[in-house]
């Protein structure tokens, strides 16, 4: 198994806004330097015996200003913006006038223009609009603008002086509230989660009918929004993160209408110039990606287990059975509950335990979690004591369509004893082998390529997993890895699939954090023993 694949690496063609960006940043660079460098004399005193003083000085500040513009849009012009084609169009013909006007320089002029005749040539294909959120802050500034330049006014025309300090001020307010409308203009299109009864409703029945993925339930999220096919009989779940479309799982639904769906949510996509991206996408489904020219990489592997499989018999498992020994002669018994027919007491006990594990740290997950812990549907393995108290639980979800079950929360009490959690698999699954269920989704691990020493044997697989290695502490990427080898589990790959790899950066970072990766700890989290043992997904 790869990372990438190898047909997946062969280099596109770039598009049209693409050149136009690389050429766009090329102007810009030469404008700079035309505007660093000294003029040559013969053409210099042509323009300074035509033009009034201090216009080629004017002009020479104006073409490098055009210049670190061009260079700025360059990136908005490669995405399509036609907000960036039009402040494109008119700094190129500024710095034209600018390079004639500063010392005749006829080359970069030329230069300019031809990079005007081609945003002309192709202005049908900027084509993805401003955020219409940005209209009401954008008249915000502009009045608070025109206010300032008001009073300016006002004080020249009634004779007033202006101290030194105020017209700094105003200098620098002017400055910031420019950065400010730049940034709103140029802000991507916006777009917040938003689920209707019906949109939730229609979601539960597909994934209740059509929900064969280990991550089928986890669509249901509330921080997803839904997209469905014409007919309603498929859908896929996404969340926009800083300009990244990123869906979550494989599509939900009758699987003839996924290729419709997902060209469709395409179009969306780029109409509003956000990246595309999938998260945790299935072998079953790859194919499909590629058609659509999605690019797959290998994410990391899924563990999964198959309850008439698996065994605590033999000496390689002897650490798994010797905690389910201990705990059971402790006193510690299965209860498997759903979560419809738990009564308040025990939901306040599974609350509490779930809040003593996680502290002050985030509630993380977004592909392989669900976002509440009584959803119907699911069910919690819970273990508890010969008192009644509950040491943990599994929080389970169901592949109604697989007749198995993922594992979205695995929560223990901090106080609760060693092999409490190894005790909560093997007794779950158990259970599991007794209600025929067909498998157990243990956890995601990513990376796990890189990660396992076996599957290091290149120099470079060797420094990359010292590297992660090194990030354990704050991702127990190897932790988790290790504690689901104890139980022997089937891997099954997941792959995060984008339409570039330029596109890496910024998915990768929107995939940070929706999986709540990248917010820091609260200030008075405590390092308990929840922090040196695996979390699930």
């Amino acid at each position: 198994m790869t990372t990438l694949y190898p047909a997946d690496v062969r280099p596109r063609r770039l598009s049209p806004e693409s050149i136009l960006g690389f050429a766009a940043a090329g102007v810009g660079v030469i404008g700079v330097v035309s505007a660093l460098t000294p003029e040559m004399a013969d053409r210099f005193r042509v323009v300074h015996g035509v033009l009034p003083p201090g216009f080629p000085t004017a002009a020479r500040i104006g073409a490098l200003a055009f210049g670190i513009v061009l260079i700025w849009l360059a990136r908005s012009l490669a995405q399509r913006r036609r907000r960036a084609w039009q402040l494109a169009v008119v700094v190129v013909v500024g710095s034209a006038v600018a390079h004639l006007a500063k010392g005749l320089d006829v080359e970069e002029a030329a230069i300019s223009l031809a990079l005007l005749a081609a945003l002309v040539r192709y202005r049908r294909r900027f084509d993805v609009p401003g955020d219409p959120a940005a209209t009401r802050p954008l008249v915000a500034i502009a009045a608070a603008v025109a206010t300032a330049a008001a009073v300016l006014l006002g004080l020249e025309l009634h004779g007033g002086e202006i101290p030194d300090r105020a017209g700094d001020m105003f200098t620098a307010l002017g400055f910031v509230f420019g950065i400010a409308a730049l940034y709103l203009w140029f802000r991507p299109f916006t777009h917040k989660v938003a689920q209707t009864v019906g949109e939730r409703r229609v979601a539960r029945a597909l994934v209740d009918a059509y929900g064969s993925d280990s991550l089928s339930f986890f669509a249901l999220r509330r921080d997803k929004s839904y997209f469905f096919s014409p007919t309603r009989r498929a859908f896929l779940a996404y969340r926009v993160v800083a300009g990244a479309a990123l869906v979550s799982g494989d599509p939900v639904g009758d699987e003839s209408e996924f290729d419709a769906l997902l060209q469709e949510f395409r179009r969306v996509v780029r109409a509003h110039g956000w990246r595309f991206a999938v998260l945790g996408a299935s072998d079953a489904q790859l194919d499909r990606y590629r058609a659509l020219g999605l690019r797959p990489i290998l994410l990391g592997e899924e563990a999964v287990l198959r309850p008439e499989e698996f065994s605590l018999e033999g000496r390689p498992i002897r650490k798994v059975r010797q905690s389910v020994t201990r705990l059971t002669k402790a006193g510690y018994r299965l209860r498997v509950v759903g979560a419809e027919d738990a009564d308040p007491a025990l939901r306040a006990r599974l609350d509490a335990v779930s809040r003593s594990w996680r502290g002050n740290q985030p509630e993380r997950g977004f592909t392989m979690a669900i976002d509440e812990l009584h959803v119907p549907g699911t069910v919690f393995a819970v273990a508890e004591s010969e008192d009644g108290e509950v040491g943990g639980f599994l929080h389970l979800a169901p592949t109604p369509a697989g007749g198995g079950w993922s594992l979205s929360t695995m929560r223990r009490h901090p106080d609760a004893p060693n092999g409490l959690t190894e005790f909560l698999i093997a007794e779950t699954l158990a259970w599991a082998k007794e209600t025929h269920a067909s498998e157990l989704s243990l956890n995601f691990c990513a990376f796990t390529e890189l990660i396992s020493e076996d599957r290091a044997v290149t120099p470079l697989r060797r420094v990359t997993r010292r590297a992660l290695l090194a990030a354990d502490s704050v991702f127990q990427l190897e932790r988790l890895y290790a504690f689901n080898r104890k139980f022997f589990p089937e891997w099954r790959p997941r792959y995060l699939c984008v339409e570039r790899l330029t596109d890496l950066p910024r998915v990768g970072l929107a995939y940070l954090h929706v999986e709540q990766l990248l917010v820091p700890p609260g200030p008075w989290s405590r390092r308990t023993q929840r922090q040196r043992e695996p979390v699930s997904h």
